[in-house]
């Protein structure tokens, strides 16, 4: 259904917009007060074309897996929004509060493709290779409880510790913190793992791998009121998400952040037509963020550092070897995801991952237009 003027309103209320943020919104400038980690606003909410719903089930969900055989669950236009409610924790909905590591282990272990609960596919309509798709993070509200757990011989210290580990946390009714132990709370910020186009080709590709279409991204940047793009590798683009964390550090070196699922999440989907992207890109307020995989971190980081010498010498008319400075005197290279595993349950292995800050304050505003067309045309 088309979304008229009191349905935004609606939509506006429900994010905790008010009359004024609409006209603000509706006019594409930024307007949300709620404020990002370290304050920033955040990018501003386009007024949707139409607004869709999708709920987990059966039909919806494809666990540890991107599948090219699903059909759409929805066909959207560029700067439609999708509501994501009550979606599934991993395992197929199979994981409880509280259940005992060993109940866990024959629930995991019917997944060895993945435990990702990928809700999906949506279709873009008109996206085709060479295409970019910007995944607008509107709403991330999880459930109220999520947990961290390390099986034996996964993560950055596989053979560290002789026994899994499996804690559970609860969070605050507004969804800001959790109590690690007795003198540690942590605060929440909610993002999405598992962000993804359908690769190209004709077999399922497990959610635990990344690349150029995205995947077990794992991102922790990616919360409400940022931006992720991702090249088209397939006509329609056919996008999945999963993986909900509710708070990660770079690295995630035990393997897992606070697994959770999504009570509230919206996203909306812009088509940009004839970008040149060779990786997944993100934005913040505050930053632009290019990310790089390799089955080493050096792999991972130099070619993270490469694609952002193209991106910006590109964009910004600048000769590479002056990017390549840039880099060193003002970004920041920090790994997203560690892993390493002597057993495990699945049969497939992340690769290592980093991702550039390059921060937009370097940048007036004439040349912080230039990147964003670059991106948007």
């Amino acid at each position: 259904m088309k979304i008229d003027r009191r349905q935004w309103f609606k939509t506006a209320s429900a994010l905790g917009l008010g009359a004024a943020s609409f006209k603000a919104l509706a006019q594409g400038s930024p307007a949300d007060a709620r404020a990002l980690p370290g304050g920033a606003a955040p990018l501003p909410v386009s007024r949707p074309g139409r607004i869709h719903t999708i709920e987990s089930g059966s039909e919806t969900v494809r666990v540890g897996i991107l599948d090219p055989k699903a059909a759409p669950v929805v066909r959207i236009e560029s700067g439609d929004l999708v509501k994501y409610p009550d979606t599934w924790v991993n395992w197929a909905n199979g994981a409880r509060y509280g259940m005992r590591y060993e109940d866990r282990e024959p629930v995991r272990k019917r997944f060895p493709q993945g435990p990702y609960s990928n809700v999906g596919p949506v279709e873009l309509l008109g996206a085709m290779p060479g295409d970019v798709v910007e995944c607008r993070m509107v709403r991330l509200r999880p459930i109220g409880w999520g947990w961290n757990s390390a099986p034996k011989g996964v993560g950055a210290l596989p053979n560290d510790f002789a026994k899994p580990y499996l804690r559970y946390f609860k969070f605050d009714e507004e969804r800001r913190y959790t109590e690690f132990a007795p003198g540690i709370r942590i605060k929440l910020a909610p993002f999405q793992g598992v962000m993804a186009v359908q690769p190209a080709g004709d077999e399922p590709v497990s959610g635990i791998l990344s690349g150029p279409y995205g995947g077990n991204l794992v991102l922790r940047e990616l919360v409400e009121g940022t931006s992720l793009f991702l090249p088209v590798q397939r006509p329609g683009a056919m996008i999945w998400t999963g993986d909900s964390h509710a708070a990660q550090g770079d690295g995630v070196v035990n393997q897992t952040a606070i697994e959770t699922a999504m009570e509230d999440m919206r996203i909306q989907y812009f088509l940009h037509k004839r970008r040149a992207l060779a990786l997944p890109m993100a934005e913040t307020p505050g930053h632009w963020i290019v990310l790089g995989f390799g089955k080493n971190l050096d792999e991972a980081l130099t070619a993270c550092l490469r694609q952002l010498i193209e991106w910006v010498s590109a964009a910004a008319g600048m000769d590479p070897q002056d990017v390549y400075s840039l880099a060193s005197i003002a970004a920041d290279f920090r790994i997203t995801q560690y892993s390493n595993q002597t057993a495990s349950n699945y049969t497939s292995i992340p690769p290592k991952t980093v991702h550039c800050m390059l921060p937009k304050a370097v940048f007036d505003a004439a040349m912080l237009d230039q990147l964003s067309r670059s991106l948007r045309g």
